[in-house]
C-alpha cells in the first residue's frame, strides 16, 4: 500500500474534478479524500494498491473534460490506513 498527497493547479475548481476523482477512486478501491483550497488548487489523498494510485494520479494530471491541469504535485507519505473515499468541504 501507498499514500499520495497531490496539489493540482490550474482551472480545477467548478469543473467536477471532486465528484470525478472520488468515483474514480471508489470504483478503483483507492481510499482518501479530496477538497478544494481557498487558494483555487484541488487537494487529496490517495491510499491504495500502486497500480491503481498510479491511475488515479494519471487521471489528476488531466482532469475531466472542462478541466484545465497547469500543474500536479505529488508527495509521497505514510499511510495511515484510511478506508472509504470523500469529498470534504473547502474553500
Amino acid at each position: 500500500m501507498i499514500r499520495r498527497h497531490v496539489v493540482v493547479h490550474g482551472l480545477v475548481q467548478g469543473v467536477f474534478f471532486r465528484e470525478t476523482t472520488r468515483r474514480r477512486a471508489e470504483e478503483a478501491g483507492v481510499a482518501g479524500w479530496v477538497r478544494n483550497r481557498p487558494d483555487g488548487a484541488l487537494e487529496a489523498v490517495f491510499e491504495g494498491d500502486p497500480d491503481t494510485v498510479a491511475e488515479l494520479l494519471s487521471f489528476v494530471e488531466v482532469g475531466p473534460r472542462d478541466a484545465r491541469v497547469d500543474g500536479v504535485d505529488v508527495t509521497a507519505e505514510e499511510p495511515e490506513g484510511l478506508v472509504g473515499f470523500a469529498v470534504r468541504p473547502g474553500r
